[in-house]
């Protein structure tokens, strides 16, 4: 369990818990939020970093992982594939099985589309399920879409595109109405109205929730939906490339059975992508909150095919992972354990930044905290600060915990820890990603019949994105990929199928001379834990 040293540390944090709960500390200027972000924040660090050599974002800067295999070598290179052979054939092929790829399928379905959903993993397998904290929604008297769209548009640096931000504000409530008439149990007062909180960077309660299981109960809803209309699923099956046509439409996918690698054809006139995140790259070492399938495929499979990307630079790094007990490291703890009155607290048991920053101002400070300032305290796996959970029943009463963030305290109670009477250790994990593949406001890319939703999606957040948004957007997008890849399969007759191509992208591989000794999609991370007989599988 804990060292002597940390239980001193603990008990600073009791001792000043009462004067803590109730201390506001002053909000940072712009210019003090630029330089701590400059300074601090994993995003800034250039050497972390590589600039593209090849595809349509030639010359840009992207993570060091993903740029190994944004140029990295196709997993049909030197396949046979036969693509006259095709296995499925359908008006809308949806790759990825989370929120957003639900979402679509329902609305495609809805429009009377031939709709199949394939996944690497099984329907549901995806960060929708692992989000917890809420989805925001302008639907109170004293809020609006355009108060949401000048809190967002400034957590984000100002870098979102507009016509993408303007939708996900505009068609907020509306998402919020839709997924309760599905069945979503959102926390409601006696009388029906929902329950709203704060979150950071928010200057309204809009945050709603199912108690800390928002995204799971999401998930639930749509995953039912889907299920109930007998959409096809083809699960355990990746998507590793995407087909064209001699049009230079997309035109469907290469398809990989995960256990018994046989490749199948899917045939479609519209490909929505909605593969989700890249956290199981583990950029810079760091840990993540995501699920296990989720290396950037979507990034990679869109990049090659030639859709641009937009802000791959830019990663959220939630500013509360787990950083102790090392069985759930990096784990999510849920941005509304702060919007209920837990604040950060460092090892002297003082409070250093105000609870309502943004999450990459939140994550620098921590970083500043453990770093420069020697504030942190000494974990297993690293070092963390302290988020004061019982500061949550101080100020809202006892009983509280229990009734609002049940999951958070059943994750810790498991170890032993009570986090109604204890204090968590915290640091930054790998969460979101900021950037992805550019869109317009119909979800498609540059290239024709190519659609993406969901965190894959570049630009609706800008360069940070706010608590509740997420789930917003997979909602929102998602829904809105549907209609639109649905619509223009109508109007789509597809040519002969042709994987040409990828021929082209690896003719630029060997002319930038490039050397790469990696496939790409990943599909899965590869943890070998030290055992030298996996370093080199």
């Amino acid at each position: 369990m804990y060292t002597g040293k940390t239980l001193e540390s603990m008990k600073l944090v009791e001792k000043a818990r009462q004067e803590n709960a109730y201390f506001e500390p002053r909000r940072m200027t712009a210019e003090e939020k630029d330089t701590l972000l400059a300074t601090y924040h994993p995003d800034y660090k250039e050497e972390e970093f590589r600039t593209l050599q090849i595809g349509v974002n030639k010359g840009e800067k992207v993570p060091t992982e993903l740029a190994a295999l944004l140029q990295a070598h196709s997993r049909v290179k030197d396949k046979k594939i036969d693509l006259s052979k095709v296995d499925y054939d359908v008006d809308v092929l949806i790759i990825g099985g989370g929120g957003a790829g639900a979402s679509a399928a329902i609305e495609a379905d809805n429009n009377g589309a031939n709709v199949m959903i394939v996944t690497k993993l099984r329907m549901g397998d995806a960060n929708t399920m692992m989000a917890e904290g809420g989805i925001q929604a302008a639907d109170k008297p004293n809020d609006s879409p355009a108060v949401h769209y000048l809190d967002a548009f400034g957590g984000g640096h100002f870098a979102a595109k507009p016509e993408l931000l303007y939708k996900l504000v505009n068609e907020a409530p509306e998402a919020i109405q839709w997924l309760d008439s599905l069945g979503v149990e959102f926390d409601k007062m006696s009388d029906g109205t929902m329950v709203t909180t704060h979150g950071g960077g928010t200057s309204r309660k809009r945050m709603h929730a199912a108690k800390d299981y928002s995204g799971a109960e999401i998930m639930r809803t749509l995953r039912d939906e889907v299920l109930n209309r007998e959409i096809p699923i083809v699960d355990f099956t990746a998507a590793i490339e995407l087909i064209k046509d001699t049009d230079g439409k997309i035109a469907g996918a290469v398809l990989m059975n995960m256990e018994t690698e046989d490749i199948l054809i899917a045939k479609a006139k519209t490909v929505v992508i909605a593969t989700g995140g890249a956290g199981r790259l583990h950029y810079q070492g760091f840990p993540t909150s995501n699920h296990y399938g989720a290396t950037a495929d979507g990034l990679v499979l869109g990049y090659r095919a030639g859709a641009k990307l937009l802000y791959a630079d830019t990663l959220q790094y939630h500013p509360t992972g787990v950083a102790y007990p090392e069985q759930i490291f990096g784990a999510l703890v849920t941005e509304k354990v702060r919007s209920l009155g837990a604040k950060l607290v460092n090892a002297k048991g003082e409070v250093f930044m105000h609870p309502l920053e943004t999450r990459d101002v939140s994550a620098a400070s921590i970083i500043r905290e453990c770093s420069d300032r020697e504030n942190g305290i000494e974990t297993d796996e690293g070092v963390g600060v302290w988020l004061d959970t019982p500061m949550i029943e101080l100020k809202n009463g006892e009983g509280t915990i229990e009734k609002r963030i049940p999951a958070m305290m059943r994750m810790f109670g498991k170890y032993g820890i009570d986090i109604r009477k204890e204090p968590i250790l915290v640091y930054p994990t790998l969460h979101y990603q900021n950037g992805g593949l550019n869109i317009g406001a119909n979800g498609m890319t540059n290239v024709e019949n190519l659609y993406v939703a969901g965190e894959a999606v570049g630009g609706i957040h800008g360069r940070n994105r706010l608590m509740g948004n997420s789930l917003l957007d997979i909602i929102v997008f998602g829904r809105n990929a549907g209609k639109e890849a649905s619509a223009k399969a109508k109007d789509t007759t597809v040519s002969e199928l042709t994987l040409a191509h990828v021929d082209e992208f690896e003719n630029e591989i060997k002319n930038a001379g490039i050397e790469s000794d990696k496939v790409s999609p990943q599909l899965l991370p590869t943890y070998t834990h030290g055992n030298p007989r996996f370093e080199n599988k």
